[in-house]
């Protein structure tokens, strides 16, 4: 197999430090090799190739050893035998030459970066350039007059790279293992070299390039190392053991939204491999007995943990970039996050990553993954540069006239989304992990910028031509039809998948209900959260909101021809207070961000119940209980998707803290001691709800209920209180597997006596009750004294009445007379 470098119509210069030319000797030139080998082909357009054999290639080479470069040469021979630092001028006497070279015709340079061969001396590694065909045995006058051969021949016993040099293909971008080599394509628009670094494992391991150990800084306390991705091959392959997707359908989804390290990286977790791929791996059965049938996994693209580095006093330790919304590498999995690291060139990481996917699949547990393709790691532009920006701005960022980023995500600068390169960036991002990684869809952050205009719009540019509506908007205009949503959503490859858009972005653009979706779109329904808090904490005026929400929010999908299953329902994700915060903090307390507490969101719709804080009275840690049981009830029997946030299943706290983004410690790590504690009873609650949404026909329904189905109740049947004041909604739910379901609940500080609608033959039996105290607050088959429970309610039953406490919510089922 040939590792193949081919450019497209133009080709890029790499992000790297500037080559110190080398000029090329007639009989040989050695010296030390350097951090990493670099070679460097100044081009006015074309294509080349550099072929490693086969057998090498299997052994995950990232670095060049040996390689042929076959190029012109004039009758002068250039016998360049003279000192490094004496070849400038050489250098461009060589410059000079002209010819062809295997069919293609460019005026090459050729240098080796030597950066560090002055400063770094001890490397006694040594790499030898020899001119094979001047002054060589046997060779005619003709070869030397038309071309030179160079090779770049490694210590004996060192890995080597191998072969002729061909010509590559424009397409498909980036490295690809193709038959006969691996094709090397880049994008730019303007660009007249490029770099192309080869890395042996052996330098990924002395060098500064990359890290294989989480929250570890680089030589001299880097913390930008450059990273290197490895060489692609055919001999990649990971035993699937007949992997195929659990494609449940969305309807049926319960979403559990998840940190890879903060899963299991705290020590009660007592896995083998905590904070990993491997260790989630050993806690699927907790999130099978929890119920959830999808995760939903923060970045785990490539990303910079150490891009925010610096000591934070308040807390003793160093910021770091927890979440990971800062992606370097959009075709690699963090590598940081497996147990093995940069072992044979993060080929084991991808291996961890996929057996998650496999033993995740086992379970019927799809994977889903939270992407970032509205910005990227390089920031604005006084960023660095690390990849795109090497290219070509103009190309992958969305510009203004005079070089400034435009900033629609609020961390510096915006992908060019809707440009034809970057687009098929995307969608080719997108397939790789479908079909190689075998995930089961995407969450797109802040996905209304998907759906804005690119730098430079026209209609000639992207559709080929000019006779339609929208030409020549201006740069950040939403689009009503994006080219890149339409990509996404008609890709025959990407059919099925989930496909679910956080609807707005910090440019003032918000899309919930309104997001372009093309049937297939689902959407995060930040309504259904703030209606949700607001309802619960006795609100007024939002009973109608409130119950459109448990409706699967029909005044935002029903018109657009959507269904209750393109709302994603949640009332607390990895931003903002966790579920127990929610109840427990009327303000933000971030200072353990030390940012003074200026940061994060102030408006959280939260109330404490009446005391700020975790050292409360006792009456202030009921009522939490009770509406930490209303939150989780709510989510569960309304129609759409809901999905949960790491921690809130037994109520984890970050003490206030609603932006935890820097912080690789407790405050974002999943307590297991606490899980298995359970004193409040709230994780039992959570498994019995969510087993008693899959357990009923109403709760998931494909289309949105009608009056067929569902009826409202005020505290009298049949007669809801759709006034200002009201803070009381009830309902009674057809269902095929438990004949019918009487759901309410009571946001008011008052306590109410409600009258059931009669039926006939059959009475109300109680399930849920949230002002009780566990295990009766949900009255499953495996409470001991459950008949007495029961029995208990008869004097209020045998009259069609239940007393409800404030704050409380109830679930009954009919079943037959006695």
């Amino acid at each position: 197999m040939a590792l193949r470098v081919g450019f497209g119509a133009c080709s890029a210069a790499a992000p790297l430090p500037t080559p110190l030319p080398v000029a090329v000797p007639a009989d040989r030139l050695s010296f030390p090799v350097p951090f990493y080998h670099c070679l460097q082909f100044a081009l006015p357009g074309g294509r080349f190739l550099i072929n490693p054999r086969k057998q090498d290639l299997s052994k995950r080479l990232a670095g060049s050893c040996q390689c042929k470069l076959v190029f012109p040469m004039n009758d002068s021979g250039l016998n360049l035998s003279k000192p490094v630092e004496a070849t400038a001028r050489l250098f461009n006497s060589f410059a000079g030459a002209s010819g062809t070279v295997q069919r293609v015709k460019f005026l090459p340079k050729c240098s080796v970066n030597t950066e560090y061969l002055r400063s770094r001396t001890s490397f006694n590694r040594r790499v030898n350039l020899q001119c094979l065909a001047s002054n060589a045995a046997g060779t005619s006058t003709a070869s030397r007059s038309s071309e030179n051969v160079v090779c770049l021949n490694p210590p004996v016993g060192e890995e080597s790279l191998s072969g002729e040099l061909q010509k590559g293909s424009p397409l498909p971008f980036g490295a690809t293992a193709m038959d006969g080599g691996v094709n090397f394509s880049v994008h730019s628009n303007g660009a007249t070299a490029v770099s192309l670094c080869l890395f042996t494992e052996l330098d990924l391991q002395k060098a500064v390039i990359s890290r294989g150990k989480y929250g570890e800084l680089g030589a001299d306390g880097n913390c930008w190392p450059q990273m290197a991705g490895m060489v692609p091959g055919f001999e990649d392959e990971f035993d699937w053991e007949g992997d195929l997707p659990p494609r449940h359908q969305q309807k049926d989804l319960v979403i559990y939204e998840m940190h890879v390290r903060g899963f299991t990286q705290h020590s009660s977790s007592k896995v083998v491999y905590p904070g990993t791929y491997l260790g989630l791996v050993e806690k699927l059965g907790h999130l099978k007995e929890l119920g959830v049938n999808a995760i939903e996994l923060m970045p785990i693209h490539e990303f910079n943990e150490l891009e925010y580095y610096a000591y934070n006093p308040v807390m003793g330790d160093h910021k770091k970039n927890f979440w990971g919304y800062s992606t370097i590498n959009y075709f690699s999995p963090m590598t940081r996050y497996a147990a093995s690291g940069i072992e044979n060139c993060g080929c084991e990481a991808i291996n961890e990553f996929k057996l998650l996917v496999r033993e995740a699949h086992k379970l019927g547990i799809e994977v889903l993954m939270d992407v970032v393709f509205n910005h990227t790691a390089e920031g604005n532009e006084m960023g660095p540069t690390i990849s795109f920006r090497g290219f070509d701005n103009h190309v992958y960022y969305m510009i203004a006239p005079k070089g400034e980023f435009y900033n629609y995500s609020g961390c510096g600068n915006t992908f060019n989304c809707n440009h034809p390169i970057v687009r098929h960036f995307i969608v080719d991002c997108l397939r790789y992990w479908v079909t190689e990684m075998h995930v089961d869809g995407f969450r797109f952050d802040l996905a209304s910028i998907l759906t804005r205009a690119s730098s430079l719009w026209d209609r000639g540019n992207v559709f080929g031509r000019t006779d339609m509506a929208e030409d020549n908007l201006t740069t950040g205009t939403p689009l009503s039809e994006p080219p890149l949503i339409d990509m996404i959503s008609n890709d025959p490859v990407l059919r099925g998948i989930k496909l679910i858009a956080e609807a707005w972005d910090t440019g003032g653009l918000y899309q919930v209900g309104s997001f372009p979706h093309w049937g297939v779109w689902s959407e995060w329904n930040g309504q259904f959260r703030d209606t949700v808090r607001s309802f619960i904490k006795g609100t007024n005026g939002m009973v109608g909101s409130f119950a459109s929400c448990l409706c699967g929010s029909p005044h935002l999908y029903q018109e657009g021809g959507r269904k209750p299953w393109h709302s994603v329902n949640f009332i607390t994700a990895h931003d903002g207070f966790t579920l127990a915060d929610l109840v427990s903090y009327n303000q933000k307390h971030n200072n353990a961000n030390g940012e003074g507490n200026i940061d994060g969101e102030s408006h959280n719709s939260s109330w404490n119940c009446g005391e700020e804080g975790e050292l409360v009275s006792l009456p202030v840690q009921r009522l939490r209980q009770r509406q930490l049981r209303n939150f989780v009830l709510a989510l569960m029997i309304s129609q759409g998707v809901p999905m949960i946030t790491m921690g809130d299943e037994y109520g984890h706290t970050k003490g206030g803290n609603n932006n935890s983004y820097c912080h690789d410690n407790a405050i974002n790590y999943f307590r297991w001691d606490k899980e298995k504690a359970d004193p409040h009873g709230l994780k039992r609650f959570t498994d019995l709800i969510i087993d008693f949404r899959r357990q009923s026909e109403a709760l998931g329904l494909e289309d949105f209920p009608t009056a067929e189905r569902l009826q409202w109740h005020g505290t009298s049947p049949n007669i809801p209180d759709w006034s200002e004041t009201s803070r009381f909604v009830a309902f009674t739910l057809v269902d095929a597997k438990k004949k019918e379901l009487y759901i309410a609940f009571n946001a008011s500080h008052e306590p109410v006596m409600v009258s059931l609608p009669d039926r006939p033959g059959f009475k109300w039996q109680p399930v849920i009750d949230t002002s009780k105290i566990p295990p009766y607050d949900f009255l499953s088959e495996d409470v001991s004294d459950r008949v007495t429970a029961i029995a208990q309610y008869k004097h209020f039953l045998n009259t069609n009445t239940y007393p409800m406490l404030s704050y409380t919510s109830i679930i009954l089922v009919l079943v037959l007379e006695d």
